[in-house]
């Protein structure tokens, strides 16, 4: 039973292996060329994440003069001790989440629909409501929680702040370490939430034309996920298959045990 238990573990070996060069190699098809120019076009190039609910911002407002716009930078407040009525107030910012229909609740402006903007354009429009309190006002919008998943054959899968505002499939790649061997380069899976509705992208790597993709720069929340290739998925049936075998042939022996136990004892008496 070891010998074909060993036979069937080389058969299997030899079939999963089967995992071509290109299906492991990245922009496989530019590797054949010495020199390729590519035209990236302006959505791609000028390519900035919009503002979505739950999002966190910063909002800071600085001027000539720094008390004609103290209303617009609330610091965070806290009481002193437990039972104190006094405030303490420390130099932080306060954080404005995006609610669920996309609105912040800003000083004195009141409530500001800014789901959809991007970053510069909110601190645009902002900055062009305060110029009716405050002249020439400088304004600076910060998103906090930007951060992305990977998933799947990768070397240290998980969640990764952005750390900046564009960050591509690549860089991605880059913080969970590459895919190991067992990646499948041809059909990486980008799953995208906008506004409420989400949205499954089948993109390869081994293929050029990823840096022009719609799909190259990662948005917040993005999931990415590296599905295995053959030689995985073979090697896990055959795990599979092997540990049933194994199974069978401990029932089977277990139960012939028992059988010759019984016999014996009848013998005997």
């Amino acid at each position: 039973m070891k010998r074909y238990i060993l036979l069937f573990s080389l058969i299997a070996t030899i079939l999963t292996s089967c995992t071509t060069t290109k299906e492991m190699t990245y922009f496989h098809d530019m590797a054949q060329t010495s020199d390729i120019v590519q035209v990236i076009p302006d959505s791609i190039k000028n390519f900035e994440s919009t503002i979505e609910p739950d999002d966190l911002l910063t909002i800071s407002v600085t001027a000539l003069d720094p008390n004609a716009v103290a209303i617009f930078n609330l610091p965070l407040q806290s009481y002193l001790a437990p039972g104190v009525t006094e405030l303490m107030t420390t130099p932080a910012l306060q954080t404005f989440m995006v609610n669920s229909e996309g609105y912040i609740d800003y000083p004195v402006l009141g409530a500001i629909k800014v789901s959809g903007m991007t970053r510069d354009e909110l601190t645009s429009y902002l900055k062009k409501e305060i110029s009716n309190y405050v002249e020439d006002p400088i304004v600076s919008v910060q998103c906090t929680n930007y951060k992305f998943t990977i998933l799947g054959e990768v070397a240290r899968p998980g969640s990764y702040d952005f750390g900046s505002e564009r960050i591509t499939i690549l860089d991605a790649l880059g913080k969970a370490g590459d895919m190991t061997i067992y990646g499948n380069h041809t059909n990486v899976l980008l799953i995208r939430e906008v506004e409420g509705v989400r949205s499954f992208h089948r993109i390869d790597l081994t293929q050029p034309d990823i840096f022009t993709s719609p799909y190259y720069y990662l948005q917040r929340n993005d999931i990415v996920y590296v599905e295995p290739n053959k030689a995985r998925q073979g090697a896990a049936r055959y795990s599979q298959e092997n540990q049933y075998l194994v199974s069978v042939v401990s029932a089977i022996t277990s139960a012939a045990s028992v059988i010759v136990s019984l016999c014996i004892a009848l013998f005997v008496r």
